[in-house]
């Protein structure tokens, strides 16, 4: 497209208040070829042919030669360079040679292993695979069609979920498969982080188990975006060394992309407008200007937020022009979009991150972005779904009013120069380990040599649940207890929590709307909330806890809701710690207990409260992981000199920090949780406390402890850079603040963080 001609056009409109604060040219590139060792089968070779694929790029090639060398291989390069190549050809190459080779190829969504299946049949053609020997399994493969699958398939697609509840617990069923299973391709691995990705290291530690009873011991393939940790990644995902490829052969197409901030409309406070209503305003820009353009917001409710504003100033026939794309969809509703976007039917959708991932939706010119989506590798993945046919694309990053945002706009060197961060995963957390050991058990018995998969924390957690009567010992094997029927049922991979609560729309004879996890449930679903799906929005009647139930009716009101929460924690274990600038900064295990205790009504467009209200729900408790530190002395002094709110300090400087930590953990803010207090009764002092919001911690305040130092500048150069005189959302105040933002002092928090960092003016 023509990007200048489209950042011109927004310059000249009415509207414009120079929200472009930096704007990123990203030259194009040319391919760089690669060579295999040697030659492919010729019928894979004429297939790749008639298929236009004559040179692959280096990375490519390199990654072919990895694999047919018996190499486990980590493919790291950014969105559209080929990747699915790497795999799809050497497990090709290596069916013609033998024909009994298996393949179980694993996506973290249904829709990316259908798009990935049409992609896969369309290379191999009937010459190389007939379509009952590649199918995908997973929850919406009909029952008749499975026993096919087990018996025949030679490439089987699934999801994360489906072989934990479904393949490995039945894993008697594929025993065939199994035997012969020679390759196991996990697309998308920069996914797997945090608790997911935790959940698939304990999955695959088990899938390797199963393969060793069967005598089988396959080889790895894992895809991912650029992060800073691809080897390590795979290695904890995995359980076993890696070869990494992560210099990208591919060409590139060139890129604008546009740091767009909203302006200021209130100066004393610093207020902006709403990034949902910039993100809606370029959105409504380049569809009109008939742009093919895919917008992200970070969560469901925003996604359906941004497309009722697009429809409603679009209009028609444009807004029939445009769709909303998330999960809690149904399958069919899904596919049909997907099918849309492909052929063009539609301009433009506004999605979560669903469809970051690679699903094949056609040639887009534009994406924005609202707000940063937590990760520099998941901004750049977003940012590359536009672009994709080689040629210049355009990319916005409207910021959000917060520090971590607004950081970025006044840094956006920063940005472009900084590494790509560490994916996190805790595999040994016992909330996630003990759960898989069962199941493990469950597939076969446990054994003392089964330490090669689960590490030296087998003996203990199995010890454990042998006193707890969910295992018993016979003859040096542990068992699963009989009163424990099929195990994985329990085991949500995707979340902390193993149950799913159920929205039911009155309206319609208390049909389903669709399902929220538990641990999602007193946020999203809470009496009086306002719940969006597909555009619509319902208003939570009733949210029955027993049943796992939130019962909604459609509503018609002007504004969104949004949660307010009281933290409690107590220190249980100080695990070290360390003294930086003369401050001690400690790590450990806390008990965390939140409380939802009210949510407030904000004006559609303007984000105005106007309304706040109190909710009686059961606080939630749970063991974590958390680092928290000292005040300097000096710092306190001044403060006090000065006759500054301390108590306003630590809570602004601990605001602050939380927002700004996910510049250096792969996480989003939600993922953390903080506490701040000028006396803590298990320190005997003030503390800023950082822990990590999943029960046993998933290394997010682990990170946050190695990198204490650069935490605290950036949190200072956040708050020092914000215009606003007495603290705003881009720097100080929480959206989630249970105290509604009071006690904060900008003031005394700047001065804290320079005694942290040993500076004082």
């Amino acid at each position: 497209m023509d990007t200048a001609a489209f950042l011109e056009y927004l310059k000249n409109d009415p509207e414009y208040k120079d929200q472009i604060v930096h704007i990123q040219y990203i030259p194009a590139r040319d391919a760089r070829p690669g060579w295999l060792d040697k030659p492919l089968e010729h019928l894979l070779q004429d297939r790749l042919d008639r298929a236009g694929i004559t040179t692959l790029y280096a990375h490519q090639a390199e990654a072919v030669n990895a694999v047919r060398q018996g190499n486990n291989v980590m493919v790291a390069t950014p969105s559209a360079s080929g990747k699915t190549l790497c795999y799809n050809i050497p497990v090709l190459n290596a069916m013609l040679e033998s024909p009994t080779t298996r393949a179980l190829y694993l996506f973290p969504t249904k829709a990316l292993a259908q798009d990935q299946l049409r992609a896969l049949t369309e290379l191999a053609g009937k010459t190389i695979n007939l379509p009952w020997e590649c199918s995908t399994y997973d929850g919406d493969t009909p029952s008749e069609d499975r026993a096919a699958i087990r018996k025949r398939a030679r490439i089987v697609l699934t999801n994360p979920d489906m072989l934990h509840i479904s393949i490995l617990p039945n894993h008697q069923s594929w025993d065939r498969f199994f035997r012969r299973l020679k390759y196991v391709v996990v697309d998308e691995a920069h996914v797997y982080r945090g608790v997911f990705g935790s959940h698939l290291a304990c999955v695959l530690r088990r899938l390797r188990r199963v393969c060793n009873f069967y005598g089988s011991r396959p080889q790895f393939v894992f895809c991912s975006a650029t992060i800073a940790n691809p080897g390590e990644h795979a290695e904890r995902l995995s359980g076993l060394p890696f070869k990494v490829i992560g210099d990208d052969g591919a060409p590139y197409g060139g890129k604008a992309f546009v740091f767009w901030n909203p302006p200021i409309i209130d100066e004393a406070r610093s207020a902006r407008r709403s990034a949902n209503s910039e993100a809606t305003y370029l959105f409504t820009g380049l569809v009109r200007q008939g742009v093919r353009t895919l917008t992200f917001a970070g969560t469901r409710k925003l996604t359906e937020l941004i497309y009722v504003y697009s429809r409603d100033l679009l209009g028609q026939p444009l807004a029939e022009k445009i769709k909303p794309y998330r999960a809690g969809y149904l399958a069919s509703d899904r596919r049909e979009i997907e099918r849309e976007l492909f052929s063009g039917q539609l301009l433009g959708a506004v999605a979560t991150n669903a469809l970051e991932l690679g699903i094949d939706i056609g040639d887009l010119d534009a994406t924005v972005l609202t707000g940063y989506p937590g990760s520099i590798a998941s901004t750049w993945q977003q940012a590359g779904r536009s672009g994709r046919r080689g040629e210049r694309s355009l990319t916005f990053l409207v910021a959000q009013n917060n520090p971590l945002d607004q950081y970025f706009m006044n840094n956006p060197d920063f940005f472009f120069g900084k590494a790509f961060e560490n994916a996190l995963i805790n595999w040994e957390n016992e909330n996630i380990l003990k759960p898989h050991l069962l199941c493990a058990a469950w597939e076969r018995q446990l054994e003392e040599s089964d330490s090669s998969y689960f590490g030296d924390l087998l003996g203990p957690a199995v010890a454990e649940m042998e006193e707890e009567g969910r295992l018993r010992k016979v003859d040096d094997r542990w068992y699963i207890a009989p009163q424990l029927s099929y195990p994985a049922q329990d085991v949500n991979v995707r979340s902390a929590s193993s149950q799913n609560y159920q929205v039911l729309d009155s309206s319609k004879g208390y049909d389903l709307l669709e399902t929220i996890e538990e641990d999602h449930a007193f946020w999203q679903v809470h009496p009086g909330a306002i719940y969006l799906h597909q555009g619509e929005s319902y208003f939570v009647r009733e949210l029955d806890i027993e049943k796992h139930i939130a019962v909604v009716e459609p509503a018609t009101v002007p504004y969104y809701t949004q949660t307010l929460e009281m933290t409690d924690i107590r220190v249980i274990q100080k695990m070290y710690d360390k003294e930086c600038n003369g401050v001690c900064v400690s790590m450990g295990i806390v008990d965390v207990t939140n409380q939802v205790d009210g949510f407030k009504k904000k004006k559609h467009y303007t984000d105005e409260v106007v309304g706040e209200e109190v909710l009686d729900l059961p606080p939630m408790r749970f063991i974590t992981q958390s680092l928290w530190f000292d005040l300097p002395q000096k710092a306190v002094d001044t403060i006090e000199k000065g006759k500054l709110d301390f108590h306003g300090g630590l809570h602004a400087a601990e605001h602050a920090a939380i927002a700004i930590l996910p510049l250096f953990a792969m996480c989003d803010r939600n993922d953390i949780g903080g506490v701040s207090t000028p006396f803590h009764a298990d320190t005997g002092r003030a503390q800023i406390f950082i822990y990590d919001g999943y029960p046993g911690g998933i290394g997010i305040a682990q990170k946050g402890y190695e990198i204490i130092d650069q935490l605290w500048a950036a949190t200072l150069k956040a708050i020092e850079e914000c215009p606003c005189h007495d603290g705003c959302p881009a720097c100080i105040q929480s959206p989630k603040c249970g105290n509604n933002n009071e006690p904060l002092d900008k003031k005394a928090a700047v001065i804290l963080l320079r005694g942290l960092l040993g500076v004082f003016q």
